[in-house]
């Protein structure tokens, strides 16, 4: 696939892909603020059309609850596909789980969303951001059991909530993993009450595997249109201490929020306003372990405030939203945007070739429709690697233009060499000599660069879509049992730590396969510039190696297969004869480069000799008198 060029490209490729896995889609304001300042600006507001829906006095939310029990009961509801657990402590889903979704390495054992939680979806918050210990009443009487749940407590402070979860039943896209979430607040406290020093849980999310990448844990919310996301590291200490820790991030007050809530690499959790409202969205974040002994990794939890609204004594309000738990699956979330409302699409953190990315992903989905009637047991990596062919089919022409480019461009080493030695000392006409040698031989020196940074949308397009993809996960193909992870044969403890990989060196094929094809490929590549450039080339592939180890099994297949294309693609090339080079007779036409470096040596020229320019502003003409006579 590549020649010294490519490489190059590729290599910022990588730098540009460690830049986006920090910065992927970073707010374009500052948002962190003092928690001093956040209860400063508490203070009482009316509440606009926009932000509350007033709702008719709700008959017995003002009798005062039975005594509530002191020990935690859990009720559930549940669909075919999720099973949603409430809690009577803080009156919330205390965990939902996957029917058709298992933990990393197993079969039997259901993904848990909020697992590592405080306190359940749903709870409230007080200003300094702690849940509430409240004990909720389970009303049975108004409940339906296993499709609705309802609780009904009082927050210390007059202020008694009733609280009810409601399966969604419309059948439309993403409905089984929605609930919605009334809730109706009573002030029967002698004085008023201002809402927003409360908040609304709105979840957790943790790493699934000690492997995962910590950047795809993070909070998130929608404004305006617009998705912004914050990872785990925006919590921690910058790299010796040039940025401080933030115990709580929070966004801007000012903004009508559309929806707020936490995700994973594959799993979101989300807390959306039927009516939008203006608000803040907090997040804190806190170290977990998975397994006993292992690596301590970080969850991020979030919530949303209440609007800035004043409930009178005896006056109630009630707000109504959706809580979705579900995977990040990019076809459903598409389509939930024409029946739930814009911006579920967003929650798969394409980022900038967003376009690109779900084109991949919607032509992977057809083509997995139709392996699937071949084999059901491999058919996603037959997508993954037709899907492959296909890119690179469509991207022949520009990868065959620049391979001939370069092919043309070392056939011309010799007679650079010579203008080297003849103008060691001058560079800019060095560069000047080597645009008129390109020229008269017909060459565009940006021939063989441009067609690869053309491709550069489409390696990131690629790269995003299958490391968000769920629908990878416990696919196998081959040897592989699950795509969406790094498959290791066995692991070698060494007594050293390795730069990336650490001290225990897991045995990885598909990574180990995709290194020997790069060598492979590089190896096939003309060769062009001075033999350190290419000793820097024939180091691309060891850097790739260790920097792609521990991808996804999916990355590695998809890289493995454009390696194997681009060896039979260059190895044809090789066959094709090239045509003799030979000089133009009318010595050739000037590219835009070439005229920028002839520019740049006449500046350079002149500034050498003292910077004296004849000055060619045209003189201002004398202004002209006033006209006499008739």
């Amino acid at each position: 696939m590549y020649d010294r060029k490519t490489w190059i490209v590729v290599s910022l490729c990588a730098v540009m892909i460690g830049a986006n896995i920090f910065i992927t889609s970073k707010n374009q304001t500052q948002i962190a603020k003092e928690e001093a300042e956040k209860q400063a600006q508490v203070e009482a507001a009316k509440p606009t059309p926009a932000e509350v829906a007033a709702a008719a006095p709700d008959a017995g939310l003002t009798v005062d609850p039975p005594p509530p029990p002191t020990e935690e009961t859990l009720v559930t509801l549940e669909n075919d596909q999720m099973v949603f657990t409430l809690t009577n402590i803080g009156g919330g889903v205390k965990y939902a789980e996957f029917k058709n979704q298992f933990e990393v390495g197993s079969n039997t054992a259901r993904v848990r969303i909020n697992r590592f939680a405080s306190g359940p979806i749903g709870a409230f918050s007080d200003a300094s951001r702690n849940l509430e210990s409240a004990v909720y009443t389970y009303k049975p009487e108004l409940s339906i059991p296993g499709k609705k749940a309802v609780y009904v407590g009082n927050l210390n402070s007059g202020l008694i909530a009733k609280k009810t979860y409601t399966l969604e039943e419309d059948p439309a896209p993403g409905s089984p993993y929605l609930l919605n979430f009334d809730l109706a607040l009573e002030n029967t406290s002698a004085d008023s009450i201002n809402l927003k020093q409360w908040s609304i849980f709105a979840g957790e999310a943790s790493p699934l595997y000690e492997a995962e990448v910590a950047q795809q844990t993070g909070f998130f919310w929608r404004e305006n249109g617009s998705i912004h996301f914050e990872h785990v590291g925006e919590f921690k200490e910058g790299f010796m201490g040039f940025k401080a820790a933030k115990p709580i991030i929070t966004s801007p007050a000012d903004k009508t929020v559309e929806y707020a809530g936490v995700t994973d690499q594959f799993f979101s959790t989300v807390l959306r306003p039927k009516n939008p409202y203006t608000a803040s969205v907090w997040a804190k974040s806190a170290p977990i372990n998975l397994t006993e002994g292992g690596r301590e990794l970080h969850s991020v939890s979030a919530g949303l405030d209440l609007p800035a609204a004043t409930l009178a004594s005896n006056e109630q309000k009630s707000f109504s939203y959706r809580i979705f738990i579900g995977p990040k699956n990019n076809s459903m979330l598409r389509k939930m945007d024409n029946h739930w409302g814009d911006g579920w699409g967003d929650l798969m953190q394409y980022g900038w070739f967003g376009v690109v990315s779900r084109t991949l992903n919607w032509v992977l989905n057809k083509l997995h429709l139709i392996f699937n009637k071949v084999s059901t047991n491999w058919s996603w990596g037959l997508s993954i690697i037709f899907l492959t062919i296909i890119v690179r089919g469509c991207i022949w022409p520009l990868h065959a233009k620049s391979t001939r480019t370069m092919k043309r461009m070392s056939k011309l080493q010799p007679e650079i060499a010579k203008l080297k030695e003849k103008y060691p000392d001058d560079p800019n006409k060095l560069n000047q000599e080597m645009m008129g040698l390109y020229r008269k031989f017909g060459i565009n020196p940006l021939g063989g660069c441009l067609p690869m940074v053309i491709q550069i949308p489409v390696f990131f397009g690629f790269y995003k879509m299958l490391q968000y993809a769920v629908e990878l996960r416990h696919q196998g193909f081959m040897w592989v049992p699950d795509l969406s992870q790094p498959y290791t044969l066995f692991t070698i403890h060494l007594p050293f730590a390795l730069p990336i990989l650490g001290a225990n060196l897991p045995i990885n094929p598909l990574p180990i396969l995709m290194g020997i094809t790069s060598f492979v490929q590089i190896a096939m590549t003309p060769r062009t510039g001075d033999k350190a450039q290419q000793r820097i080339v024939m180091f691309m592939p060891l850097m790739f190696f260790f920097f792609c180890y521990n991808f996804a099994s999916a990355l590695a297949l998809y890289w493995t297969t454009q390696n194997l294309f681009s060896i039979g693609q260059t190895w044809l090339m090789n066959k094709i004869p090239e045509p003799e080079l030979k000089a133009r007779k009318d010595g050739g036409s000037k590219s835009w480069v070439q005229k920028m470096a002839e520019r740049q040596a006449e500046l350079q020229k002149v500034k050498s000799a003292g910077g004296n320019m004849r000055d060619v502003t045209p003189e201002k003409k004398k202004p002209r008198g006033p006209r006499t006579g008739g």
